[in-house]
């Protein structure tokens, strides 16, 4: 590659990721609140975090195009190490969603949200020109039910849904009609009523909690929230400062480094710190939105624009959980959260968007 192309290198995109990279790590050392069991969990970010950038210069330095030619090995290779979870999975949390290789957990479901951005980018970009019926909307849906059954079968709700929503976005993107948009909307709805009994009872328990809340629940799901609500609110406008929250250093806020790190960074730093990690991120989803329009072709955009809808959805879920506006799920909040699966696919995904702008031209800030 030439010293040329690299000049198009977008600085900004890799220095916003940078930034919320390091902040994540700094705030998963004050959620573990001296917790000796989760030391661990430090050193490791740390470890994903600096393989995570090695990926994205090497993702950015291949022609984003050849991941055409390897999608499709890729897509067979995430699938059966879905379906070997089913069987010979780590179990956490009531769900096994883990390959144990010896000397680390993986989470194929975190890499499969990544190759279904390449593979139905590489679906749509093809059939660009096709009649956009309702053929051409089952072609599409095929593949991705291939990947969403057996995340369904961890059990992991949260995850189909996300490969779910980068589907329908592109989708949308590749010239979805409004006749068939209206249909999406009521076959949801009734979706959703039809399959809500046979979620796993956890499942269902978190969607009846956050419709029908008990307010004198002192445990599980509601304890979580309600925590959170109160960590949140502690924080004021200016926070009350690294290591210095109480509802996280006394350890009243769970799970407070993974699910619900938005609380403790809320009470850390207030609303004016939230926001403008918030912020940050929205920053990350413009610059992948820009790759996307500039793409030298069809395929590039839509691999920009599902990296996009990739962040976007799991910022306004995780914040959204942590502000009991949503259900509870496992979503974790980009570069923030702990999670080495997780940091690694954002990585590759970026990889992928400066791999886009590399071939194009120079960004123009």
């Amino acid at each position: 590659m030439t010293r040329d192309i690299w000049r198009s290198f977008d600085f900004w995109l890799l220095g916003a990721v940078a930034v919320l990279t390091v902040f994540g790590i700094a705030m998963i050392r004050s959620a573990m609140a001296g917790n000796e069991e989760l030391l661990a969990i430090f050193s490791r970010q740390i470890l994903f975090a600096v393989a995570g950038f090695v990926v994205l210069i090497a993702t950015a330095w291949l022609d984003y195009r050849l991941w055409r030619t390897i999608s499709r090995v890729l897509y067979v290779i995430v699938a059966v190490a879905l379906a070997i979870i089913t069987v010979a999975g780590a179990a956490q949390g009531g769900a096994a969603r883990w390959l144990n290789l010896g000397f680390i957990l993986i989470q194929p479901s975190e890499l499969a949200k990544i190759v279904m951005i390449l593979i139905l980018a590489d679906f749509f970009a093809r059939n660009q020109y096709k009649e956009h019926n309702l053929r051409w909307i089952a072609r599409s849906l095929i593949p991705t039910m291939g990947m969403v059954i057996p995340i369904l079968l961890q059990p992991d709700l949260s995850t189909s849904i996300t490969v779910m929503v980068i589907w329908f976005a592109l989708l949308w993107a590749s010239g979805l009609q409004l006749k068939h948009l209206v249909a999406f909307g009521i076959g949801g709805i009734l979706l959703a009523g039809i399959g809500f009994p046979f979620l796993e009872d956890y499942q269902q328990q978190r969607v009846i909690n956050f419709l029908f809340p008990d307010p004198n629940a002192r445990y599980g799901e509601i304890y979580n929230v309600n925590q959170a609500l109160v960590t949140i609110g502690s924080g004021g406008w200016f926070g009350q400062g690294y290591e210095q929250a109480s509802q996280v250093q006394l350890r009243f806020l769970k799970v407070r480094h993974t699910d619900f790190i938005f609380s403790a960074m809320s009470a850390e730093f207030g609303f004016v710190g939230a926001a403008v990690v918030l912020i940050l991120l929205g920053f990350v989803i413009w610059r992948c939105l820009h790759a996307a329009s500039i793409a030298h072709d069809t395929y590039g955009a839509l691999i920009c624009y599902g990296v996009a809808t990739f962040i976007f959805f799991h910022t306004i879920v995780n914040v959204g959980m942590n502000l009991n506006l949503i259900p509870v799920t496992g979503l974790p909040l980009p570069f923030i959260s702990y999670g080495g699966s997780s940091l690694l696919s954002l990585m590759l995904g970026i990889g992928l968007v400066e791999s886009v702008v590399l071939r194009h031209k120079a960004l123009e800030f």
